[in-house]
Formats: C-alpha cells, structure tokens, sequence
C-alpha cells in the first residue's frame, strides 16, 4: 500500500489503528482516535488493564478530566477494544507505539519493552503499514535501534512498511487536552512520510503539526524536558540561597519575573514522574560516544535529585530545634505521587525522601489521596507524629485545617515542600514551619 493510498484510508476514517501500550499515554491517544471514528485495537500486556479497559473503566486513577467517560463511549460504541495477542494486528493500517522507556541507575536506556513491541510488530505487520513510535527516545534511536528491528524478518522501510517518530507531550491530569492542544513534531525519514502522520494526526491535534526528520523529532522531545529540569534546577539553587539568606523564594521569583523576558520557575522539593528525570539522560546518551563534555545537564540533575534530601534536612533542623534526634521521630508524610491531583508514583521525589528518612531510623507515616496503599484518614495518620513535611501540592492539602493537625501532632513541626501553606498562618498558629526557599 503506498503513502498516498494510506493518506486516502485515513481522510475517510477507514484506516484501522492500533495502538501499543495502554499507559498514561496510549489509553488516552486509543480513546481519542476512536472518538473521532477509527476502528482501534490496543495492545496491553498487563490482563487487569485489559479488563478493566475492555469494560469502559479507566485504570488511570487521580483527577483525569473527561477520559473515563469518553472510554466509556468509545468501548460501548465498538470502535476500542483491548487486548494482549499481537496477531490481531495484521490488518492495521497505522501502529502507534507507546510502552515505556525508562534509563537505569546508570543512565542507560532501558529499551526492553519498545524492542520486544518492535520484535512482535515485525512477525505481523501488514504490507503498507505506517509504524509510528511516540515513546520518548534519545537521538539516534530510530536508526540504530526501531529500524533494525524492525527490518529483522527481512521487511524493507518504504517498501513494506514506513515508519515515523512523533514524540508525545502529555502530562497526568491533562492527558487529553494535551493531546487535542498542544503542537507535535512529525518526524520522518521522507517529507511523505512525515506529511502522511500530519494527516493522521490533523483528525485529533488542534494545534501545530511540523513536518521533520527522524533525528529533530527525538531531539525536540528530549530537549524539551531537559530545558525544564535545568531551569528547576535552576529555582532550586535559588530557593536554598534565599534560605541562607533570610528572604522569601517566591518574593524574589516574583520580582525577577517582572523584567521583561525573564520567568524563573518554581522551586520544589524534586522533580518525579516518567520523563523529566530520565529524559536529560536519553538526550545526554545520544552523544555518548563523542568528544561532547556535557556538564550543565548531569549538574542540573544533581541539583533536583538533592532536593529530597535536603526535605531531610529541614526536618531534621526543625526537630533539633524542639531539642529531638531524627532517629527517635514519627513523621507524616502528605503525597506520594510525583504530581498532584494525581496517582502517578513514577520517580515520585516522595519515594527518595522516605528512603533517606528510613536510613536515619524515622517512623514514617504517609498519606496520599489518590494512592490506593495511602489512603484513609489525614488527621487519624497525624495522631501522635512529631512532624509534616508536605511533598505534593494535592488539592485536599491546599485547605488543611492547621488547627486540628496541630491538635493531633506531638510535635507541631511543618515542613512544606510546595508552597501549600501560607507561612505566616502556619507560625500564627505556632507551628515549626519551614519550607523551600523560605529562609524568613
């Protein structure tokens, strides 16, 4: 089948879509090209996902406008079904790929599940077929690794099969108005190719879509995200200046933006989910065999990897200021997922501070709305704690009611990592406040 026949295929929502990997990601993109009235097939590995899918449930838990309900609509009017056996996919058109691609403790790719979904796409793929990978991916990967695979069984690129790159930029809590809104790179080896995935993705994107190559796409992405922790890294930096320094971080950001052309971010207690911690490392990987020093971005990584422990340090100040030893402390806790409003724990800062809290013989308590292992009662976990340290900015945390924490609390210690509580309310009502970039 050529470009041209598929582009035809796609005009008349004929073309049969499948979609690899039923994350964040691919539930969202399956549902909503099944809205627009495409015949689409998921592939997931996990049975509980597939059930759950194949129900019209949702298995994305946390604050997700509108997804439960239009999966509901998309599974019951049989225009999205799930599944696990990749024979099903002979007859699709157009394959999206979006399975995960983690790095490992060494900063090295983890390809596992984009080469075992390339493998198996191969044995089945249909003659004509566009395969379209929109995992996150450091530059060269399509080349050296999607491609090759690709062509193992003996299939030749723009003969059999076509392939293309269009990175996706979702976020939890705005999975599909990311997807309808914001702009998307269409990386091809051929101007055909890249304008066939413009088409495609015309029927669903109501903002830019730019044609490019294979190389631009996977560095568009990774760039992206690396700018954003190098500039968090950069607000964090701040925010422990101003501690030293006696001032407040979000006065001082305040007035720094008000220049034109200037917009420091937000300081934080570390920067979690799926691609802002591993996606400087794709990018950084992609140049690992040169003569490139990268320095910048392994620091600025550093930077936001410390922030946790330095929530550590807070707390331990704060309990050496009520003459106690962290080791003998019972802390609370509030949020375990990276983001908030949300159930997603990858590379959740949370995780690293509770670590180092264990390490130092700490009772930790943990309460987290959306995480099905920490739910239950706020107050009830605070019962007899000698402290709070505040990792996510959830919405039921943003109307805390001080005085009946602080009745609960042995200690009235609050360590706030989000900018959640107003300080000078918090020290009204006598708590041990601190928090970052708050040195006043």
């Amino acid at each position: 089948m050529s470009l041209s026949n598929l582009e035809t295929l796609i005009s008349t929502k004929k073309a049969r879509l499948a979609v690899i990997g039923l994350g964040y990601v691919g539930l969202p993109v399956a549902a909503i090209f099944a809205e627009k009235g495409f015949d689409v097939l998921g592939v997931e590995i996990r049975n509980d996902r597939i059930e759950m899918i194949n129900a019209g449930k949702s298995p994305i838990e946390g604050d997700e406008p509108g997804l439960e309900e239009l999966l509901n609509r998309v599974v019951g009017g049989k225009k999205l079904r799930a599944t696990s056996n990749y024979d099903y996919l002979r007859d699709r058109d157009v394959i999206l790929i979006d399975v995960e691609t983690p790095v490992d403790e060494t900063h090295i790719p983890r390809y596992e599940a984009l080469k075992s979904a390339c493998r198996k796409l191969a044995s089945v793929l249909k003659n004509g077929a566009l395969v379209i990978i929109e995992s996150t991916i450091a530059p060269g990967t399509m080349s050296g690794t999607v491609l090759p695979l690709l062509q193992e069984k003996g299939l030749k690129l723009n003969q059999d099969f076509y392939l293309g790159n269009c990175p996706e930029r979702v976020m939890p809590g705005k999975l599909l108005a990311n997807l309808r809104l914001m702009s998307r790179v269409c990386g091809g080896n051929s101007p055909d190719t890249s304008n066939a995935m413009v088409s495609l993705y015309r029927t669903i994107v109501e903002a830019d879509l730019d044609p490019a190559d294979w190389a631009t796409a996977e560095l568009v992405k990774t760039v992206e995200n690396t700018y954003r922790d190098v500039q968090i890294a950069f607000a964090n930096e701040v925010a422990l200046i101003c501690e030293q320094a006696g001032a407040d971080v979000l006065r001082v950001r305040e007035l720094v933006n008000k220049s034109p052309f200037r917009q420091m971010h937000l300081p934080g207690a570390g920067v979690g989910g799926h691609c802002i911690p591993k996606d400087p490392w794709l990018l950084a990987y992609g140049v690992q065999n040169s003569d490139i020093l990268l320095q910048l971005i392994p620091a600025a990584r550093a930077v936001n990897d410390g922030m946790p422990r330095h929530m550590v340090e807070l707390v331990e100040k704060a309990l050496s200021r009520q003459n106690m030893k962290i080791g003998q402390s019972r802390i609370l806790v509030l949020g375990y997922a990276y983001l908030e409003n949300s159930d997603d724990t990858r590379n959740s800062p949370s995780a690293a501070l509770v670590g180092g809290l264990d390490a130092l013989g700490v009772e930790v308590v943990i309460h987290d709305p959306f995480v099905d292992e920490y739910k239950g009662d706020l107050l009830a976990k605070a019962a007899g704690c000698n402290g709070v340290i505040i990792m996510v900015r959830h919405e039921e945390y943003l109307h805390l009611d001080l005085a009946e924490l602080k009745a609960k609390l042995r200690t009235p210690i609050l360590v706030d990592g989000r900018q959640t509580i107003e300080p000078t309310e918090a020290r009204k009502l006598g708590f041990d406040y601190s928090g970052v970039g708050f040195g006043c």
